[in-house]
């Protein structure tokens, strides 16, 4: 028996699984009464495998919201209905991040060479970067259908799924309680501990119920099983970080003590020269002598000391067990520390990859990444200091959460040096649009509950001016506005992951200003690029959270220009150009409305979008709006004091970008921050500075990306 199944079944006293005769379909199913569609569907494998119909729903929610996705894969490799992982192809095994390549520090006093990725260093980092394992062969052989057809049709995926479902279950039982060892199981996770959390969460949906008009245009329901026994995914209590009564870490969160193997893992970090440290004497003086005047009190003597001290510091904080992961208890989360660690030699000396605070840091975003990559790559990555860093990376298959770098330390992520200071970003295994795969629910569970958790945590209100998208955030400067990274794109469904938080975007009454909430389902717009061999031909159909924006109230009007982006061309359809899109719970100010047509404040200009009352794409909003106290307001991609302010830092100019915005526009107030900048030139937190200055800034929804203007500038409309 594999040992991860020994542990969840004896966490549930279960004995091994072997494949049941069929019994009936028993409580927690959708309804005698026939049904059309994908629930007949359903009905029927559960009736013929023996697997009670509500189990199969749960299971099939968690995995696919029930949808078939046109038979194109997951980021996992999963297909259909029940997610049947094919064998992956070796293209998809690269171990690459995508979307963490380039400089994702954005600071202009210490600039990235652009991201290395390096092999795989040792065979324990191999094993645990094995690719999931292939469940859709084996679900067509106990139906005798070929693999094919399981991916392409939604019938024969589902009663495969019930099959490959069935046999994990070692008793027929009509009790859906009965059959939480098989669920846990069929997640695919060597990990006990979240095949664990991927059956608390199905027994989460059984218990509530659900019901969902998928792709095939028909309703699917699943009735609510309430008299299901509480197991861990039951505990309510996640927006307590530390639940009272109770340790706030289980020990399977303690850091692994053989976080040394990081060491192992990166052989080209140079770890001798730092065993040589002796001669380096002048170890921190280069790194931090550009930006750092020198007049911290422990400068002085630390600018000779040994490396070890550091190495100290190092250890101490990530290898003797003093971290781990931050996470609500119900998602039983793995402690994968990023290095933190000096490479190189004298004044080629540098450090990665992420920065230590040594104070409390202030927390005002959450950053959501897609990796352009499979989480294959993730162990080897984190622990390459070359690198770049991402505080948790959240696993696409079953949604299982790995932590990286402390919440209260900085990260290597989001490409703005400013908004890495003040944020915490989550990366999830996907593809913006490769081949149009898809999110799946066990993901977006889970990272809607570690969101919640850290939110209430951090205290960042849960609105999309706070909880960003990496295609959100701004340009520093107007030579790094036209590469910003454009994940999790228009695929992701923010309207569904914001309904998991509890804070789904309502209408309010006689707003002037708007948020963006096209239906998922229903929604489809057109988009190119999803095949890079041909950038030019459609993407396939899927549901978006984005609106197209006109420069006109018609869709034959061109679509608005991102001068920061385009220059002064059009935006295009690209799937990966949001030059001209606005998306779900942006709050916009209304400029205009005209028929079915609503314009607002977008880059400077009127953006038109097709917002009809019997299929509204935005509904109505209140909050506070500003408005430009003259013309041609400059704009900012980052918070930065005034040169005054600078007594310890070097001075960062204030840089603004491309945009402009007049007299007569009005734009959302997401928040009002004091200009400050955090310089960490430096290794050791201790040498570290903050100037904080009197400049006060508006964080504005100015186009798809937020950014800033002078407080002094705007006047501030309630």
């Amino acid at each position: 028996m594999q040992l991860w199944l020994a542990a969840v079944l004896a966490a549930t006293a279960l004995t091994v699984p072997a494949r049941p005769p069929a019994v009936p379909a028993g409580p927690g199913s959708a309804g005698a009464v026939a049904s059309p569609g994908r629930q007949a569907d359903f009905a029927a494998a559960a009736r013929e495998h023996g697997v009670p119909e509500s189990v199969l729903l749960g299971v099939a929610y968690l995995e696919s919201r029930w949808d078939a996705n046109g038979g194109r894969p997951s980021t996992a490799g999963g297909y259909g209905p029940m997610h049947l992982v094919d064998t992956f192809p070796a293209e998809a095994l690269d171990g690459t991040v995508g979307d963490a390549l380039g400089d994702a520090r954005g600071d202009e006093a210490r600039p990235m060479p652009r991201a290395r990725v390096e092999p795989l260093a040792s065979s324990a980092l191999r094993t645990a970067q094995e690719a999931p394992r292939a469940t859709l062969p084996e679900a067509g052989r106990l139906i005798g259908v070929a693999p094919s057809k399981l991916r392409t049709d939604p019938a024969a995926n589902i009663r495969a799924g019930a099959a490959l479902l069935a046999s994990y279950q070692d008793h027929p039982s009509a009790n859906p309680a009965d059959w939480y060892g098989a669920i846990a199981r069929y997640s695919g996770s060597e990990d006990p501990a979240a095949a664990r959390r991927f059956a608390d969460e199905v027994f989460s949906v059984m218990r509530e119920g659900m019901e969902r008009r998928t792709d095939d245009g028909h309703l699917v329901r699943l009735d609510p099983v309430p008299d299901l026994p509480p197991f861990i995914g039951d505990h309510e209590s996640d927006l307590d970080p530390y639940p009272a009564g109770a340790p706030p870490f289980t020990d399977e969160q303690q850091i692994d003590t053989d976080a040394d193997a990081d060491a192992n893992a990166d052989a080209d970090t140079n770890a001798d020269a730092d065993t040589n440290a002796d001669a380096d004497t002048d170890a921190d003086a280069d790194t931090n002598a550009d930006t750092i005047a020198g007049t911290h009190a422990d400068t002085d003597a630390d600018a000779g000391a040994a490396i070890s001290t550091d190495e100290v510091y190092d250890s101490a904080k990530a290898e003797s067990g003093a971290r781990h992961a931050e996470c609500p208890a119900s998602l039983a989360c793995e402690w994968m520390p990023a290095a933190h660690r000096r490479f190189g030699k004298k004044k080629h000396r540098d450090y990665g990859n992420h920065d230590r605070l040594s104070r409390t840091r202030s927390v005002d975003y959450i950053v959501i990444h897609d990796t352009e990559g499979t989480y294959r790559g993730i162990p080897s990555l984190v622990r390459n200091p070359k690198y770049v860093s991402w505080h948790y990376t959240i696993r696409s298959r079953d949604g299982h959460v790995a932590q990286h770098v402390a919440t209260n330390d900085i990260a290597w992520h989001a490409g703005n040096w400013d908004v890495n200071t003040r944020s915490i970003g989550i990366e999830h295994e996907g593809y913006l649009a490769k081949g149009g795969t898809w999110y799946t629910e066990a993901m977006y569970r889970a990272s809607a509950r570690l969101v919640k958790f850290l939110a209430a945590k951090h205290r960042i209100p849960l609105d999309r001016a706070h909880i960003l998208g990496h295609d959100n955030v701004p340009g520093t400067t107007p030579a790094t506005v036209a590469g910003m990274h454009e994940d999790p794109g228009p695929y992701w469904d923010w309207a569904h992951y914001f309904h998991l938080m509890d804070r789904p975007f309502r209408a309010a009454e006689n707003g002037e200003s708007v948020i963006i909430r096209p239906s998922y389902a229903t929604h489809r717009p057109r988009f190119t690029g999803c095949d890079t061999a041909k950038p030019a031909k459609a993407c396939p159909p899927h549901g978006a959270s984005a609106v197209w924006l006109h420069t006109a109230p018609k869709a034959s009007a061109p679509l608005v220009k991102d001068v920061g982006k385009h220059g002064n061309k059009a935006a295009t359809h690209s799937v990966y150009d949001h030059g001209a899109r606005a998306s779900t719970g942006q709050r916009y100010a209304v400029a205009e409305r005209r028929d079915d047509w609503t314009a607002i404040w977008y880059l400077g200009q009127k953006a038109w979008f097709h917002n009809p009352a019997s299929a509204p794409t935005a509904i109505p909003a209140k909050g506070p709006l500003v408005t430009p106290r003259k013309d041609n307001v400059k704009v900012y991609g980052r918070a930065y004091p005034e040169r005054s302010a600078y007594k310890l830092a070097a001075h960062q100019p204030l840089r603004p970008l491309q945009y402009t915005i007049g007299t007569g526009q009005t734009y959302t107030l997401g928040d009002t921050v004091t200009g400050s900048y955090y310089a960490a030139n430096a290794f050791k937190p201790s040498r570290h500075v903050t100037t904080t200055g009197r400049l006060r800034y508006h964080q504005i929804q100015l186009g798809h990306r937020v950014m800033f203007v002078m407080a002094r500038d705007m006047r501030v409309l309630h």
